[in-house]
């Protein structure tokens, strides 16, 4: 059954409103994945959408009335809102609203969930990283990683030790860089954060809503290979759910 759906949030940041506009339009790459706006009311937005906003660094609104590839959904729209703070930074305000036709709860709970996971990956983006260009390649573990504990089973093949808490600098080995050291910057049981100085890598417990583990990076380093990164990752996670 159709059924539309309202995600919000509000937070600070410090970052500039001119920083928060280029990471939502051009600097999707640093801690998303790479998309696209025709900067202009009426231009293209990505998954086939339309931009209805357009008012840098203010406003920006894309609005697709069927996403190309998401067979879940049929309108969808992400609207910001984006203003300078007193004393300096920006207050954000994040909706992202649509209509799901299919498995509505587990559909809203997945996607409001993941809400929180990348809102907070922005603003470690705009903190850390902000300016910055990045390579950034995804995949998804085995489907034998769709059961569960398929995040626990990433989360300790990296050497993460399971009480280690979010904000607590952990040494872990990451496919393709080897022993590092990095801040564990999210943790919780759906979402793992890791963030050195030159990445971020984005783990996702989506066996939780009935998919693989998925993995995200976001490489900052100068002449980063996303086929290589991926190629990496691909193979430990294979070898690791064999």
């Amino acid at each position: 059954m159709s059924k539309e759906f309202e995600i919000v949030r509000e937070f600070e940041v410090d970052a500039s409103p001119e920083q928060v506009w280029d990471a939502i339009t051009t600097g999707t790459a640093g801690w998303l994945w790479p998309m696209e706006y025709e900067p202009k009311e009426g231009g293209a937005a990505p998954f086939g959408g339309t931009v209805t906003a357009w008012d840098p660094p203010h406003r920006l609104t894309g609005r697709t009335e069927d996403a190309e590839g998401v067979s879940q959904q049929t309108f969808n729209q992400l609207d910001h809102v984006i203003e300078p703070r007193e004393g300096g930074g920006s207050w954000v305000r994040y909706v992202h609203s649509g209509i799901l036709v299919e498995d509505w709860d587990n559909q809203y709970d997945g996607a409001n969930k993941h809400t929180d996971f990348y809102m907070h990956t922005l603003r470690q983006y705009l903190e850390h990283f902000s300016g910055r260009a990045a390579t950034f390649a995804t995949l998804d573990a085995p489907v034998t990683s769709n059961a569960p504990g398929g995040l626990e089973v990433v989360s300790r093949g990296l050497g993460l030790p399971d009480d280690a808490v979010q904000g607590a600098t952990v040494r872990v080995e990451v496919p393709g860089a080897g022993p590092v050291d990095a801040v564990l910057d999210y943790r919780n049981q759906y979402f793992i954060g890791l963030r050195t100085d030159e990445a971020m890598y984005r783990i996702f417990g989506r066996n939780h809503f009935g998919a693989p583990v998925g993995v995200s990076v976001h490489d900052f380093a100068g002449g980063a290979d996303p086929a290589r990164n991926e190629d990496a990752w691909r193979t430990w996670l294979t070898g690791l759910f064999a």
